[in-house]
This record gives C-alpha cells, structure tokens and sequence, in this order.
C-alpha cells in the first residue's frame, strides 16, 4: 500500500467575502460559507466561527477536538471514512494536506475533561496547536440534548469543516510530497534484512464507554478485538477521535493522523528496524475484557513474529492495567516491549506515576507529569467560554482568577502529556 501525502504549507489564515481557499499560502475562510455548512445539524442551536493564529494573545476553550484539513485527490475512499467518507478502506493514493492549519472544535462543555489552547505565553509552550493556524468553531447545543449527542455532532462538525478547508484548496501545487509505503507481510519478511529487529506498534484505543470513545472507520472501538491496520489508514484517517479524556493526554483526530510512533517506524524502517505493521486495540472497563483484549493482541503481535514493540496508552488510571496486561503478556510470549506513557504523580512528583506496575515494564517513555501546576496569565482575547475553566480537569474552585489569569495543572491544556510522545518540550539522557 503506498500513499502521497501532498503537503501545502500554510503560513497565515484570513477572513474573505470569497470563496474559501488556499491562496499564496494563506488559508482564506468565509465564515458564512463555513456556517451554513455546518448548520444544518438538529442537534446544534449555533454554529460560529472564529480564527486563532501563533503568537495572538488569544487562549480557547473548552476544546473538544483537533482536526487537520486533508482531502482525497485520488486514491480508494475519503479521508474519515464512516463520517465524511464512505466506509471504504483508505491508506492509499494521493491526499492534500493543509500542513500548518486545524479545525478546532470548541462550544459549551460535553464532559469535564475537554481543554485550553493558548496560543502564547506559558500555555502555548505545552500544546502544539498553538503553531498552527487555528479556524474555530463554536458551538451552542440545542436545549435538553443528551450529552454524547452534543459530542457526536461536534465531531462530525469538525471532520466537515476539516474536509471542506481541504476540498477547498484543491489544485494548489504541494510544496512537499511525503511517500508513504509498506508491502504485504509476505513480501516485507521476505525482503528484510536479517540482521534487523522486527517491530509492530501496538496502539491503545481510548474505549472505557460513553464519553471515552474511538471511532475506527466509523466503528466505536468498544466494539471490536484487536485488529491489524495497515499504518497508511491511520494516516489517511481512519481513525477519529470522540472522547472527553483529560486534555492534556486525549488523541486528537489531528494526532492520529500525525502519529510521531508511526512516522518515525517508517523512517528506521529498512535501516535500524523492519516495521511489520500496527496492532489496534481498545482500553476495557471490565476485567474478563482487559484479558481478552490484552491476551488476543498479544497473540496478534506473536503470529507477526516481531522481535519486539512499542505500546501507547490514551488515558490514564484504568487504561494503564490494560498497558500492563499488553507489556507483560508480549514479553512472556518473548517480545521486547517500549512503553510510551504519561504520569499522574501528584502535584509534588512524589506519587506513585500510574495505576499499575509489573517487573516486565522496563522499558518507559515519559511524557511529562500531568499533575504540574502552571499559571496562564490573562491573554487579550477569549475564544469560547471561560466559566468552565473551573470545572475542567486540571482546573479547579478557583482556577479562574479576577484579574483573568488561570491556575490549572498540566492536565488541563490540549496536548501538554500526549503518550504517543507528540509534544512540545522533552527531555533525553546521553
């Protein structure tokens, strides 16, 4: 399967009476064009649009998604098939990219874990969507609505306006064209080198219910055991984010189309390592679920027979028996594992990091510790709706101060602990 990603750059974002479009690199936006695309939906009293560029003293919130613009130019399928696209198998052919800009959705709160972008000051050093070019949407529920309704239609939302920003810009020439290929396990195992580690990627899906959930071709990932995905789907949106996780470690729509574990296997692929492929699986509530999921990728992993594997969690508490379960299960079946995860270590860093342990677990990547405290001082401008930044995760009685400025942990800003390691500040022992 080979893909093109046809990147555009973006490098600036502006209001038109035109018609929406990329022009000389600057992504042009009609708000009533994007409005009365979006306001057909029952489920929505109002619909609005703002836009938020890097360095405008501008924070947002409480935001739900992120979504890059991309669109098909040829190829099966759309991108977000089972939303926008129909639910056929994508991954291959050409898609644009509107590298540089997003679709953020934001509006009255669904859940208590949705979150803040800044786009300077502190806050802005922690989410990486404080340097892309941000179009907003609003959002007013229709009164009575049940909660994952609301949710559901801010979702669809946000992958319409992605995929119209896109279709918009058509026809501008890429300033760079990513190639993305892997064959078929026969081929791949018959062509690699011997004397290079076989290595899968085993990607948690956030799957604890209502709320928490990941769509997978339209599909909720309670739904399914685990699966193989060829990594060109995941890239070409296959995978939709629908939950209310804390911010800072919640899977965006717009990580998982950038996911940095896939992108760098590719890039050691036939040079360190041979990347075999990616294992989906979902974060259970029950135990007898756990064990199912844990012990059939596990097996997945083994029938792949791959040398080793990198694990991403999405969450934190209950999905970290789960990542536990995916750790020890492969290393007693004899494969190496690397887990990527975030900590929830107290204020103090002095708490134990995550909800469960094991011996097999040695092998850690840090994403930072969620629990920090940071002060966000007064920004000039505020997209969305402050009276929730004390009742988000993170944010507290108190958070929102009088002069403006807001006391919250980490936990609280989109992307601040992301576990697939999409971050803005790290950290490496040499």
């Amino acid at each position: 399967m080979r893909l093109e990603l046809h990147r555009v750059k973006v490098k600036g974002l502006q209001w038109t009476d035109g018609r929406s479009g990329l022009k000389d690199g600057v992504l042009l936006v009609n708000r009533a064009e994007l409005v009365e695309l979006l306001s057909g939906d029952e489920r929505l009293a109002r619909v609005d649009v703002d836009l938020a560029r890097p360095g405008e003293s501008v924070r947002i919130a409480p935001v739900k998604d992120v979504v890059e613009p991309r669109c098909k130019i040829s190829g099966g399928g759309e991108v977000f098939p089972g939303f926008v696209g129909d639910v056929e198998t994508v991954g291959s052919g050409q898609t644009l990219v509107l590298d540089g800009a997003a679709v953020v959705t934001c509006g009255r709160i669904v859940g208590f874990q949705e979150g803040i972008i800044d786009m300077t000051g502190p806050g802005a050093e922690y989410t990486p969507f404080s340097r892309t070019f941000n179009v907003v949407l609003i959002f007013e529920p229709v009164e009575g609505i049940e909660r994952h309704e609301y949710e559901a239609a801010c979702r669809l939302a946000g992958l319409k306006a992605a995929h119209f920003l896109a279709r918009a810009s058509l026809g501008v020439e890429a300033d760079e064209v990513e190639v993305f290929e892997l064959p078929g396990f026969g081929e791949l195992l018959a062509e690699a080198p011997r004397d290079l580690p076989k290595v899968a990627y085993l990607y948690m899906l956030q799957s604890q219910g209502l709320l928490h959930d990941t769509w997978v071709y339209g599909v909720d990932a309670k739904r399914i055991l685990p699966t193989i995905i060829h990594p060109n789907e995941v890239m070409d949106g296959a995978i939709v984010s629908g939950n209310c996780v804390s911010a800072c470690d919640k899977n965006t729509t717009y990580h998982h189309q950038n996911n940095p574990v896939i992108r760098e296997l590719y890039r050691r692929h036939g040079k360190e390592l041979v990347f075999v492929g990616v294992v989906i699986t979902n974060e259970n509530v029950t135990l007898a679920d756990k064990k199912r999921s844990s012990s059939y990728a596990a097996k997945l992993l083994h029938l792949l027979g791959v040398d080793g594997a990198i694990i991403t969690e999405e969450g934190f508490g209950n999905p970290d028996t789960d990542l536990i379960m995916n750790c020890v299960k492969a290393e007693r079946l004899g494969i190496k594992t690397v887990l990527i995860t975030d900590e929830y270590a107290g204020r103090d860093g002095a708490s134990q990091s995550l909800a469960d342990a094991a011996r097999e677990a040695n092998a850690v990547v840090t994403a930072g510790n969620a629990n920090a405290l940071i002060e966000l001082p007064r920004l000039e401008r505020f997209i969305g709706y402050p009276e929730y930044l004390d009742v988000i995760a993170g944010g507290f009685a108190g958070s929102l101060r009088e002069d403006g400025s807001v006391l919250v942990e980490l936990q609280a800003i989109t992307g601040a602990t992301n576990e697939l390691g999409f971050s803005r500040i790290g950290a490496y022992t040499i």
